[in-house]
């Protein structure tokens, strides 16, 4: 029988889906309530003309608003399934219709089906008696054909599987007949058919049985017991048939609904009203009590309109001898404002990209209100200053999409705040905040925290010698920034070897030794690449600058130091204290404090003869020579540099007596030392000052014209010449060979007044060695950079000269 009653309602759902199809994105599936949980409803992917592939893609799912789940989709076959038991009675009571609204939501893009299932009502419930025993108390004197109805049997199931009739067991007195109320529903009557005799028989016991129309057919059993007493010949009667009342939901406990009021003619105990609800469901029975004595109807619980917008129950009022009448009561429910607004998050993505294009989706989220009417409509709004909006394209259903671009570096996180307000007096609001991460992608370039580096460095410092740090910062997260140094081998291929770099930390090391002889500055390209993809990179300068050490001793230029000769020097054996006899010229590789030279004599034949200048180097006579003084000199000359631990080389100068002196030296001397007389001394001053005017006349123009003649300062800043006072117009300036030339020996002259001022060197006899000695000194100590010479300094008193005859 089960199987073939399935069958039935299954062909019932065939035909019904055949009627209604698919209309405007609608589908309508009329199924049988109590049907197996997996069992198919329909296969919605082929009615709504969808194909099922796309329903995992597009996150296809079956949602419900404010009832529970009852069915769920299967994205592997596009049919929609029981997931819970659906029992008609508990979804819809007694409703004609039990429609239950689904929707179909498919994500990218948006899409909305509505699903509607027409629950069909099957007989799964048997009539039920509120009461198993009636008890009936009948006069004796009960005139034939009088009717006493009885309660009826309670079926929850609908149309043909409902109570259809009732029937009485077998008797000689009692017949049933069935009745209608105003509503239209029909309930049995016990009819008397024959006079009672409480003499002959004081009690009858029938059984009545209400049978419902389904197949197959279901009945319930109820009892009567009627008791024969004496004449209580007046019913009570109701004041009204219908009774109608209202009452808010939430209503307090205790409220009164109404009132009824039945009256009996008869006095006594017959006369007695007792109330009572002929029947109350299991929801009702804990909301609503009536009095019995006094027929008040009260709120006993939460009454929710949510829940049941309409009460409709039967009352009896039975007087103290059993006969009873009835009434209906129809309770409605006034809708207040007391459900906030629901907001379900449906679909979100937690984390969003930064470079996410405007209205890209990030949350789906259905927003609705339990109450109706203007309680029930909603506004929803999001926080202000954030790069989002809500777009709805389905009713209650609000899309969550970016609304301008986003930046993770300037906030790379949202707390959204999604406020549901409804329309209701007073309104109600609900609050969701939707936390939505920003992903970072790659799109900073790492920034050094200056674009410019200076690093100081000693020379000779050993290879793998800290020289600096470099650090660069990222603003982006993760991967893409992380930092990785390198130096460019864009720049300068041999400075780009110079040093190495810490990858991770940015630090730099050398990789060779510096000489600041030969190099003071370089400059290289540090890149720093991120860790993204494509990487970003930025690129700063470090400016690296060689700082000196005293590593190069003092090299002695005049009197050229050679294995086996020294030149000799002569000097006039008249020569008065003071007379300047050489020059000791000495240069150091060095620069700065470190070649600064100083000169003193550490030996000589006659230690009290001559003196040097301490920075000068000019050995002069200190005092007049004697017979007794040998006729060739021997003095040793220690140069030495101011480096904080000092380097040092000597000098040997030979110095031989003997050389004539021009007799108007002396001439002019005694002349100069004996006259008294001032007229003298006036034509002595001036001729002297004549002769000082034509000689400056003379000297302008001879600069003006021969300018190229007299010694020069060479562009070669790091050796050291002579001042004019000992380059006279007869030698040109060697300077650039950074060392005085060697003479095998040299031809000597004195002037008058030579031993005041200065000596001059005359014609040597072998020019060329002093040319050749002059370059191999330039090549091998004097290399320099353009800073390097332009940085060097020359200590006044100590000019470096360098000669050659012209």
């Amino acid at each position: 029988m089960d199987q073939r009653i399935k069958f039935k309602w299954w062909l019932n759902y065939l035909l019904f889906t055949l009627l209604f199809g698919v209309s405007f994105g609608e589908v309508r599936y009329v199924l049988p309530e109590e049907m197996q949980r997996g069992s198919v409803i329909g296969n919605v992917a082929r009615d709504l003309g969808l194909r099922v592939t796309e329903l995992a893609a597009r996150r296809a799912r079956v949602v419900a608003e404010g009832t529970s789940q009852l069915c769920e989709l299967d994205t592997a076959s596009g049919s929609l399934l029981i997931s819970q038991r659906i029992d008609r009675e508990e979804l819809c009571a007694q409703a004609t219709v039990c429609i239950l609204q689904y929707q179909l939501l498919l994500e990218d893009p948006l899409q909305a089906y509505s699903l509607v299932l027409d629950i069909a009502d099957i007989n799964d419930n048997s009539p039920v008696f509120a009461a198993g025993e009636i008890n009936l108390d009948l006069v004796e004197s009960t005139v034939l054909g009088r009717r006493f109805p009885l309660e009826s049997a309670h079926d929850p199931d609908l149309g043909i599987n409902s109570v259809r009739e009732y029937k009485l067991s077998p008797n000689d007195h009692f017949a049933l007949e069935m009745s209608s109320q105003i509503n239209g529903n029909a309930y049995p009557e016990l009819v008397l058919k024959k006079a009672l005799d409480r003499e002959a028989q004081a009690e009858h016991v029938l059984k009545i049985n209400g049978i419902d129309g389904g197949n197959p057919v279901r009945s319930g059993t109820a009892s009567i017991h009627i008791r024969v007493l004496d004449a209580n010949d007046n019913v009570p009667v109701f004041s009204q048939r219908v009774y109608k009342a209202s009452v808010p939901e939430n209503s307090a406990v205790g409220t009164v609904i109404a009132k009824l009021n039945a009256t009996d003619l008869d006095e006594g105990v017959y006369g007695e009203i007792t109330y009572s609800f002929s029947h109350l469901s299991d929801k009702t029975g804990g909301v609503i009590e009536m009095n019995p004595q006094s027929g008040e109807v009260r709120v006993t619980g939460l009454i929710d309109y949510e829940e049941a917008s309409t009460h409709e129950l039967d009352v009896q009022a039975k007087d103290g001898g059993g006969q009873a009448s009835h009434c209906k009561l129809i309770i409605d429910v006034i809708d207040v404002n007391d459900n906030k607004p629901v907001i379900e998050i449906k679909s979100a993505s937690a984390n969003v990209a930064e470079d996410s294009k405007p209205g890209t989706m990030v949350a789906l989220i259905n927003i609705y209100d339990l109450d109706t009417g203007s309680s029930g409509r909603v506004t929803c709004t999001i926080s202000d200053n954030v790069q989002f909006k809500f777009v709805s394209e389905v009713k209650n259903y609000y899309m969550l999409v970016t609304d301008g671009l986003l930046d993770r570096e300037l906030q790379p996180e949202y707390n959204i705040t999604i406020t549901a307000t409804d329309a209701g007096s007073p309104s109600l609001s609900s609050v969701k905040v939707l936390t939505i991460m920003v992903n970072d992608i790659n799109d900073n370039p790492p920034t050094f925290t200056q674009s410019e580096y200076n690093a100081n460095i000693l020379e000779n410092q050993p290879i793998g010698t800290f020289v600096m740090k470099v650090k660069a910062e990222d603003t982006d997260d993760g991967s893409n920034a992380r930092i990785l140094y390198q130096i460019s081998k864009d720049s300068n291929s041999e400075a780009s070897s110079f040093l190495t770099i810490n990858s991770e930390t940015g630090q730099l090391f050398t990789s060779r030794r510096f000489d600041y002889e030969q190099s003071v500055h370089f400059q290289i390209k540090v890149i720093a690449r991120d860790g993204g993809d494509p990487p970003r990179s930025t690129t700063c300068t470090i400016n690296v600058f060689i700082k000196d050490q005293n590593d190069n001793t003092p090299v002695v230029l005049y009197p050229v130091q050679t294995t086996g000769f020294i030149a000799e020097d002569m000097v006039p054996v008249e020569a008065p204290r003071g007379y300047l006899v050489t020059k000791v010229v000495a240069v150091d590789a060095d620069s700065g404090h470190n070649a600064w030279l100083s000169y003193r004599i550490i030996k000589a034949t006659r230690p009290n003869l001559f003196t040097v200048g301490l920075h000068t180097g000019e050995i002069r006579t200190a005092r007049a020579f004697m017979e007794d003084d040998e006729p060739k000199q021997t003095v040793v000359v220690l140069v030495t540099d101011n480096g904080s631990e000092s380097l040092s080389a000597t000098a040997t100068v030979i110095i031989g007596d003997g050389l004539p002196v021009l007799n108007e030296l002396f001439e002019f001397t005694d002349e100069s030392q004996g006259n008294d007389n001032l007229t003298l001394y006036l034509i002595i001053a001036l001729s002297t000052v004549s002769s000082l005017f034509i000689i400056l006349i003379s000297a302008v123009f001879y600069f003006k014209l021969c300018r190229r003649g007299y010694v020069y300062r060479s562009t070669t800043a790091s050796l050291p010449v002579f001042p004019t006072t000992y380059c006279p117009p007869s030698f040109t300036d060697f300077s650039r060979c950074g060392t005085l030339l060697k003479d095998d020996r040299y031809d000597s002259f004195l002037t008058t007044g030579s031993w005041r001022g200065d000596f001059r060197f005359g014609s040597s006899t072998d020019t060329d060695t002093l040319k050749k000695r002059s370059a191999a000194y330039q090549k091998n100590t004097l290399r320099r950079t353009s800073t390097d010479r332009a940085s060097l300094k020359v200590r006044a008193g100590a000019p470096h000269p360098c000669f050659v005859v012209k």
